[in-house]
This record gives C-alpha cells, structure tokens and sequence, in this order.
C-alpha cells in the first residue's frame, strides 16, 4: 500500500520503535496519524491525532475504532517483556499478563479495525513480532512463547483477510536500543532504522520484514533446517 495519503494508526506511539514509526510515516506522506497511547498527554507532534488506548482493555480498543473510522493502516507495536522463565514460580501469572499486551492486543486490535479497512478499501495490517517467535531462551521463554503466538496469529489473518484486499505484513526484529531493553547486553538496533524498514517494506507489499542480521540469520537457518541454538547473554 502507498503510505503518502494514507491515515495509519500505531499502537504503543509514545516512545521506541512506536514513536520512531510515527516519525517514519509522518516523514513518508501519511496524511494523519493516530497515536494510541495510554497517556494522550504524552503527545504533542503536529499531523499527530492522541488516542486513549491500552491494547488489554476491551472497551478502550472499541472506542479507538469508533473514533478513528478513516484508518488505512495498523501497525499493532504495543507490547511488553518480562525476563521470566516457564519454572519460574508466577509463571502462569506472568504469562497472562504478557499474552494480554503482545497476543490478545494484537487480536482485539485486528478484530476492532478490520472492518475498517474494508470499508475503506483494503488497508494493511503490521504486526510487530520478534526473533524471539522462532528461538527461544530460559530467561525471555514467556515473552518469546507470547510472539511465537503471535507470528501463527499474523499468518492466519493474512489468509483470512486476503479476500478483502487487507495486506498483513509481520516485522522481525531482534534487540532494540529502547527503554524495553534496558539492560540486555546483546547488540541492538537503532528503532530508528527498523522503522524506516518497516514502512518501506509496508509499501512495498512484504509479507515478512527482516530488521537486522541476527533475524536474517534465523531466518536463513529456520529455512535450511538448520538447528538454532536459543538466545544466549
């Protein structure tokens, strides 16, 4: 889809790679952009429409959708991470909260404005997912299982929602320089520069998008069979 003219909304706008998108498709053309963020306050960049929005709360989704019925374009970025491991005691405490804000938020979100981009002519959906969908770590297993169920979630919305014209595009990205990975020691990206990647292969009709090396390499190995070691420090 051609991003000039286009009226997107990204979800989790206030800082990160959800702000940098925001920049990225204010600089492209996008005639407006709505920012869903749990403080509108937090805001304040002209061409920039504030949206009250956390992805868990049911009515706050319904109510962004009613108000913004011009949408072309989802990028669905909110998310959380949580350094727990699957034997960790909380485990099944710690994985519904992460499984509310990185997979149930991405279906209500999807399930909220895919009528609208019907309506207004097909649209595009884009999912911010991870390396972590397809290898694993002690240290990051709730988190990693949480986008694993996200990646099935954006396969199968693709098939359904390709009758209607709806591109969905998932975006994999290893380690960011964001204030969500505060205290990793791996190498990270410029959010920046994942975002500029993201919206060109938005617009260039990519199903998948590649952010950085680390996710090629997977993906090459995932590809060839090869076996992939989980994320280590």
């Amino acid at each position: 889809m051609k991003i000039k003219d286009s009226v997107a909304f990204v979800t989790g706008a206030n800082r990160g790679l959800g702000l940098a998108l925001v920049h990225e498709l204010l600089a492209r053309g996008a005639a407006k952009v709505y920012a869903g963020v749990r403080d509108p306050a937090s805001i304040k960049l002209p061409g920039v429409v504030a949206v009250k929005l956390d992805v868990t709360n049911a009515e706050q989704v319904a109510a962004a959708a009613a108000q913004c019925g011009d949408t072309t374009l989802l990028i669905n970025n909110a998310g959380i991470a949580k350094a727990f491991s699957y034997l960790d005691a909380d485990a099944v405490d710690q994985a519904r909260a992460i499984f509310e804000a990185n997979f149930f938020g991405i279906m209500r979100m999807s399930q909220a404005f895919t009528p609208l981009l019907a309506k207004n002519g097909g649209g595009a959906i884009a999912n911010i997912l991870s390396v972590a969908s397809w290898v694993n770590s002690p240290e990051l297993s709730l988190y990693a299982a949480s986008k694993s169920a996200a990646w099935g979630f954006t396969n199968g919305l693709r098939t359904h929602l390709r009758a209607q014209g709806t591109q969905v595009t998932g975006l994999h990205v290893g380690f960011m320089d964001t204030d969500m990975t505060h205290g990793f020691d791996f190498p990270k990206s410029s959010p920046q520069d994942v975002a500029a990647l993201t919206v060109a292969g938005i617009e260039a009709g990519l199903e998948e998008i590649l952010a950085d090396d680390i996710t090629r390499a997977v993906k090459q190995g995932l590809s060839s069979g090869i076996y992939l070691a989980p994320l280590e420090r």
